[in-house]
């Protein structure tokens, strides 16, 4: 059993305190566009309030029933599944602006454990309600078939990368990713902190913690990024995307 097995999820925050959609400066990110007042109402409506994590909390947990999918209002948070050898194998990052819970779909069931990398806060939406909901507003149920989409796409890009990719690629596939997402919320896409350890973009990269510390202090000689801690600073976002093979090795 894990060492936060016993952990109990924050009580949701009273629906009193909830932030509609309709004012969230993350709806362009969450929700499609072109959503009329009154089925902004609606959706408004459906949302469960929000829920509160302390880093190192769990969100959900593997064999959990699956009831909602979250999405990220604030923080960041890392997906991973047990392996049969006992290791936790990362397989995302989502930070604010993005979904969680879908692997629950199709089984009902959650099939990998969220976990909070740093103080967060999720909107709970309960799924069969959104459902419901999307099969009267069109685009609504079109969002939701794109956000299901961008999943299967991002497992593909992720075999890609384990498949055909070096570590210098690898990791700058990475740190683009990363830059590319910040910027589309409105921040910097240079500079910016990482929330995972070196060990936790292994485990996702499928690189050992030796030759992703390795790979990054090479990029710093290299003066493509600078680095201190946990602080990055991409130098030269040309020369490191120049690293990439044809195919933009981009995960989404």
């Amino acid at each position: 059993m894990h060492a936060n097995a016993k952990q109990k999820v924050i009580p949701l925050i009273p629906p009193g305190l909830k932030l509609a959609c309709s004012q969230c400066n993350l709806r362009e990110l969450c929700l499609p566009l072109g959503l009329s007042e009154g089925d902004m109402g609606r959706l408004d409506n459906l949302i469960g309030g929000g829920r509160k994590l302390k880093r190192g909390h769990h969100l959900y947990r593997a064999g959990d029933p699956f009831e909602s999918i979250f999405a990220v209002k604030t923080g960041f948070f890392k997906t991973d599944v047990l392996t049969e050898d006992g290791r936790d194998q990362v397989t995302g990052f989502q930070m604010a602006g993005e979904i969680l819970g879908m692997d629950g779909i199709s089984t009902e069931l959650h099939t990998c454990n969220a976990v909070a990398l740093e103080d967060s806060e999720v909107c709970l939406i309960p799924f069969a309600d959104l459902e419901a909901l999307s099969s009267e507003i069109r685009s609504l149920q079109h969002h939701l078939h794109k956000v299901l989409s961008r999943e299967i796409v991002r497992d593909h890009g992720v075999m890609m990368l384990l498949g055909t990719m070096r570590a210098e690629e690898r990791l700058a596939a990475f740190l683009l990713n990363l830059s590319q997402r910040f910027g589309a919320r409105g921040y910097s896409p240079a500079d910016f902190n990482l929330r995972m350890t070196r060990e936790e973009i292994g485990s996702y990269l499928g690189l050992k913690l030796e030759t992703v510390s390795r790979t990054f202090s090479h990029f710093q000689d290299e003066g493509l990024i600078s680095v201190q801690q946990k602080h990055i600073r991409i130098m030269n976002i040309p020369r490191l995307k120049s690293l990439l093979a044809p195919a933009d090795g981009r995960i989404r």
